[in-house]
């Protein structure tokens, strides 16, 4: 049963969701971890995955989901692993697929939308401005904590790094 407040926010939810095709949820960083930004209806509207983004500074968490919802609901597809140069001057992206045992804890609200966990997510990761990798043993330390990825080993799983992905 949901409460008044959770009626009131899926009600803003679809309403946005319905009208934008997808609406952002911002959390702040506190003592239990870095920001983030994840999509909440893209599965909805368009039938393409949810995404989130970790770590980056405010307003381009956002600008990133919101580029990919646009170009995903367009019928591109985003291959996990590989790179992509053209969503921020310079820096590359790339994509991995998001373990469902952390949906609860990055996707929250986006259960006001869905039946339990049936959705799919990616992460966007981004690396460093001089490109590392949060798995890369030349990260910066604390990088990888920073922004982690949200996979059940919690490294890159769909694709084998420095092999077949960054």
């Amino acid at each position: 049963m949901l409460s008044d407040e959770d009626i009131a926010l899926r009600a803003r939810l679809l309403s946005a969701a319905d009208r934008y095709g997808h609406t952002n949820i911002v959390v702040n960083p506190d003592a239990e971890g870095a920001g983030y930004v994840f999509s909440v209806g893209a599965w909805r509207r368009f039938g393409v995955a949810e995404a989130v983004v970790i770590g980056l500074p405010q307003g381009m968490g956002e600008n990133l989901v919101n580029l990919y919802v646009k170009r995903a609901s367009g019928g591109e597809r985003f291959v996990p692993g590989q790179l992509y140069h053209d969503f921020f001057e310079g820096v590359p992206v790339t994509f991995e697929r998001v373990y469902k045992g952390f949906y609860p804890e990055f996707f929250g609200s986006a259960y006001l939308l869905y039946d339990g966990s049936e959705f799919a997510a990616v992460q966007i990761i981004v690396p460093t401005p001089q490109g590392h990798w949060p798995w890369q043993p030349d990260a910066p330390e604390g990088f990888h904590d920073h922004q982690i990825i949200l996979t059940e080993s919690g490294l890159p799983e769909s694709w084998t790094p420095g092999v077949t992905g960054p």
